[in-house]
């Protein structure tokens, strides 16, 4: 599996797939290529996909360090654990400075699970912000 033949899959679905979405997948070369993957309507929130090793990573970026209220990061982390063992097929974490949301499936996936693992990445995400928009600026 590789992120070309993810975005040519990906980039052929119409809104009669599965998932219901339409989606413009563009590769972003690099030490480890990446595909970078917009849903059409919520281009705001991109999942980032790549395949390593033996597992294909997608991840979401939802907010920077500088983007929680003084004060409320530790109540933050807390429904972050709070809330990570419900949200179906994603967990959190933090790359550098910016909290994540990501998912990984094994490299010998089908192109429908992550069709569906993008899909429901990008589901919590809108979630996860709006849950958590209590603590952000």
């Amino acid at each position: 599996m590789n992120i070309h033949k993810i975005a040519t899959y990906l980039n052929g679905l119409t809104d009669q797939s599965d998932t219901g979405l339409i989606f413009d997948c563009v590769p972003i070369a690099g030490e480890v290529d990446v595909l970078r993957v917009d849903i059409q309507g919520r281009e705001e929130i991109p999942v980032f996909v790549s395949v390593t090793g033996d597992q294909i990573l997608c991840i979401s970026y939802l907010w920077g360090e500088d983007e929680v209220i003084e004060g409320k990061k530790a109540e933050m982390m807390e429904a972050m654990l709070e809330m990570n063992i419900p949200m179906p097929l994603s967990s959190f974490a933090r790359i550098e400075h910016k909290y994540v949301i990501f998912g990984a499936l094994s490299e010998h996936s089908t192109l429908a699970d992550i069709e569906h693992e993008v899909s429901v990445l990008s589901d919590n995400s809108l979630e996860v912000i709006t849950e958590m928009a209590d603590y952000l600026k």
